[in-house]
């Protein structure tokens, strides 16, 4: 039976621990709350812990559900796995279904949206809203400025580099937040990948933006599927990955939305604008499905 690690800290992440066996991988996952069902999903090189704050607000009035990808946060992969987008998205479909989570709004970031639509796509009856933040779902091959990062970020060299000294995690983070991260918190985004053979799903992900093509074609089929259901557009403005004409692609796709762009924020929103996103989400639902 899986335990949490003594690196965690219960005052930066006082959430209860559960994990299920899904295909040989020990998924971990926090299910926290009471009330309607909202399902959290991280990218690279996060996990659940990114959700922290914004769980802590919404807790006494959602169900909030934050899986970690397995190979990241405190999911323990099977020995083959390989971990590509599109096996995250096939592990996390089976949580779901095994959960049997069902009127469920979608919130996704990062690598979270192509994954989360793929799943969503394939049981949209479970759905009932989206709530989008700096994200993609869609072939991004033909995006000159993320085939760029692509090309840069997930070439021999930065994989290696990424492998032997966590290049993405301490990269990546303090690069795309507007907020300064404490060395405690940094420390939670680091001790998930402490040796160079726990870093190879992190390493990947960057060269996958252009790579996974079958899995972003099966998200952006599931975004137009799920486009009449309703959806909140949480961006940050400061993001240097994914400008405003992302998401306003988004806001193309689901008429009836509502968009709040975070001014001062970055790409990872949560660390830098938790409140303002959990009382985005708060105020949207409480409007769009009132109880």
């Amino acid at each position: 039976m899986a335990t949490r690690p003594d690196w965690v800290d219960g005052t930066l992440y006082p959430f209860a621990d559960h994990w299920r066996d899904i295909d040989g991988h020990e998924v971990h996952y926090l299910d926290v709350g009471d009330g309607p069902t909202l399902l959290l999903l991280h990218g690279n090189p996060t996990w659940s812990f990114l959700y922290r704050d914004v769980i802590a607000r919404l807790a006494p009035g959602y169900r909030c559900v934050a899986p970690d990808y397995p190979g990241f946060g405190l999911s323990t992969p099977a020995w083959n796995y390989d971990g590509a987008p599109s096996s995250h998205a096939d592990v996390l479909e089976q949580l779901v279904v095994e959960l049997d989570l069902r009127d469920v709004v979608l919130v996704v970031h990062d690598w979270g949206g192509p994954i989360g639509f793929a799943m969503a796509g394939r049981h949209p009856e479970r759905f009932r809203g989206v709530v989008i933040t700096n994200t993609w779902a869609w072939p991004l091959d033909g995006d000159p400025w993320v085939g760029l990062f692509s090309r840069l970020a997930g070439n021999p060299l930065s994989r290696e580099l990424t492998r032997r000294a966590n290049l993405f995690v301490n990269g990546a983070l303090p690069t795309a937040t507007t907020t300064k991260l404490s060395s405690e918190v940094m420390q939670h985004y680091r001790m998930p990948f402490p040796t160079p053979e726990s870093r190879r799903f992190t390493a990947r992900l960057p060269r996958d933006l252009v790579r996974e093509k079958d899995l972003e074609l099966e998200a952006a089929q599931a975004v137009v599927t799920l486009s009449g259901r309703p959806a909140l557009i949480v961006w940050g403005g400061r993001d240097p990955l994914f400008p405003p004409r992302v998401r306003k692609r988004f806001e193309n796709a689901f008429p009836d939305h509502r968009s709040w762009v975070l001014e001062d924020a970055s790409h990872f929103l949560q660390e830098d604008a938790p409140h303002e996103l959990a009382a985005a989400i708060d105020e949207w639902h409480g409007n769009t499905f009132p109880s």
